[in-house]
């Protein structure tokens, strides 16, 4: 690929993958507000695909994953090539992949008083096992592309707060159920937000 071409497909990719970020945002925020109302707090984000909306829900879990698809496209033709880009790139991918198959294995959702994420069905172990994957394989995806790109601010930033999330994950499964909810939050937003500002640095 010549390197005008690959940087039109790079920036092309990156952004929308930056249009897949905030729509998935968007549509998280709409989906909060919409019955049966799950709290922030408390519900895993996962809860959302589970009510007469759901399908929206299932809609941006494939967002996420065309997302990841679309940041592993603008890295593959962006210099330097690397050990380090390749293996940050298939983890990416992998991550991406765990969040589509969020869509056939739907969440227990937490009957009243219960908290926390421990499932209840097969069907339900499955997703948690998906997510918990995804979770892990995009952070350490993050971790070798932001050494990769350079190591800028805003990227470390959010790669950062997406650490910190998932730590206050952990522990909150374990000592604080009723805040699952608001630490997946947190990671999330890591994430998203290093998703778009690292698309931002693509483009640049």
């Amino acid at each position: 690929m010549t390197p005008p071409l690959a940087t039109r497909v790079r920036r092309a990719f990156a952004l929308a993958a930056m249009v897949l970020v905030l729509l998935y945002v968007t549509i998280d925020v709409v989906l909060q507000v919409l019955p049966p109302h799950y709290s922030l707090l408390s519900d895993a984000e996962s809860d959302l695909a589970v009510g007469p909306f759901g399908w929206a829900m299932n809609l941006n879990f494939l967002a996420r994953a065309v997302m990841s698809g679309c940041l592993v496209m603008a890295v593959s033709v962006t210099a330097p090539a690397s050990r380090v880009r390749r293996a940050g790139s298939a983890l990416l991918a992998v991550a991406g992949l765990c969040s589509a198959a969020l869509v056939f294995f739907p969440t227990d959702v937490n009957r009243p008083g219960e908290f926390g994420m421990t499932p209840r069905t097969s069907i339900g172990f499955v997703h948690v096992l998906f997510a918990t994957s995804g979770f892990l394989a995009v952070l350490a995806a993050m971790a070798l592309l932001t050494w990769w790109i350079g190591r800028p601010r805003a990227v470390r930033l959010f790669f950062g707060v997406a650490l910190v999330g998932l730590v206050l994950l952990g522990m909150s499964l374990v000592v604080l159920p009723h805040v699952v909810g608001l630490t997946e939050r947190i990671c999330l937003l890591g994430i998203l937000g290093w998703a778009f500002v690292f698309s931002v640095r693509l483009i640049r």
